[in-house]
């Protein structure tokens, strides 16, 4: 099948995705649209929202309608790295036998990620960033497409251990979520309070996954809108040469350059879900404000002045 061909299959399955995911999940479409794109692009993403927002069963049924393995591991302060990754132990012929750990999953849901110390946080990293994990000297890879979905809750902060800077760069999209409006949550309670079940049918496989974002690596991309998105990260970067004055005034550090590349990714797969077949500026645009959300540290100025991530990267549209 030609690349053309299998943008134009991608769209309509796109389309029959995100119906199936509203049988479950009511409104959120913007939320479900960027887990989606990081996805497809192979990027991994930070849910950010109160409890009781629907994060869990979001991520489950998008795992379900995607067709495929799911896992959750609950973070609490006392889990071990090896409650994430696995152990080796003794079986009946004394020889050691490595028992594979919930990470070995398609999608990983990491729930509450800042309930647990760094080092256990850390477990994740290897897994992130090479889809392999080592444990006891042994090398294991990981199956593909490999995802890992983060939820934080970002009102409590007895208990809990702030991502380091380096873990927060490895996720491609930070995504709040809101609370939803009257209407939708009128139609949550009438859909949650009645013995209906709802069946999630599996749309698509590993491969296909796997074939599209292949797909969407290779959507060739203009010059221009490279640069318009390398100039925006440089303009987050307070000691660059094309630094605005309100980022002068309110940043402390900017994103570094995974932030460029996931933005070109990022892009290119909201250009193909749209139908279209290279990304444009406004693309970057569309992207560009949950990629850099959480790779730019504001100052105590920006905090006192109630200053947002959203505002000082829309100035530098």
């Amino acid at each position: 099948m030609s690349d053309v061909a299998a943008v134009e299959q991608f769209v309509k399955k796109y389309k029959d995705l995100k119906e199936e995911i509203a049988k479950v999940i009511i409104g959120q479409d913007a939320v479900v649209n960027q887990i989606l794109i990081s996805v497809f692009s192979g990027g991994h993403s930070l849910l950010i929202g109160v409890p009781g927002l629907a994060k869990t069963l979001m991520v489950n049924t998008i795992a379900q309608a995607l067709g495929l393995d799911f896992k959750r591991i609950q973070f609490t302060p006392d889990l071990m790295p090896s409650d994430i990754l696995g152990s080796e132990i003794l079986d009946e012929d004394r020889n050691f036998k490595f028992i594979k750990g919930p990470i070995f999953a398609n999608i990983v849901l990491a729930d509450e990620i800042n309930r647990t110390p760094p080092k256990t946080q850390a477990a994740l990293l290897e897994a992130m960033q090479e889809r392999a994990v080592t444990v006891a000297g042994h090398h294991y890879k990981l199956d593909l497409p490999y995802f890992v979905l983060a939820t934080q809750n970002p009102i409590e902060q007895e208990g809990t251990y702030p991502l380091p800077e380096a873990q927060l760069d490895r996720f491609m999209f930070a995504i709040n979520l809101e609370y939803p409006s009257f209407e939708e949550e009128v139609e949550v309670v009438k859909a949650t309070t009645t013995d209906a079940k709802v069946k999630v049918k599996a749309l698509f496989s590993a491969e296909d996954i796997t074939q599209y974002q292949n797909v969407i690596r290779r959507i060739p991309v203009a010059d221009n809108v490279i640069e318009y998105a390398v100039k925006m990260v440089g303009k987050t970067r307070p000691n660059g040469t094309t630094v605005t004055d309100l980022v002068k005034k309110y940043i402390d550090w900017g994103a570094g350059p995974r932030a460029s590349q996931n933005l070109i990714l990022a892009a290119k797969t909201h250009a193909v879900i749209n139908g279209k077949f290279s990304p444009d500026i406004e693309d970057v645009q569309a992207v560009a404000i949950s990629i850099l959300r959480h790779r730019i540290i504001k100052n105590y100025k920006a905090e006192a002045e109630g200053v947002s991530e959203q505002e000082l990267i829309e100035s530098l549209f």
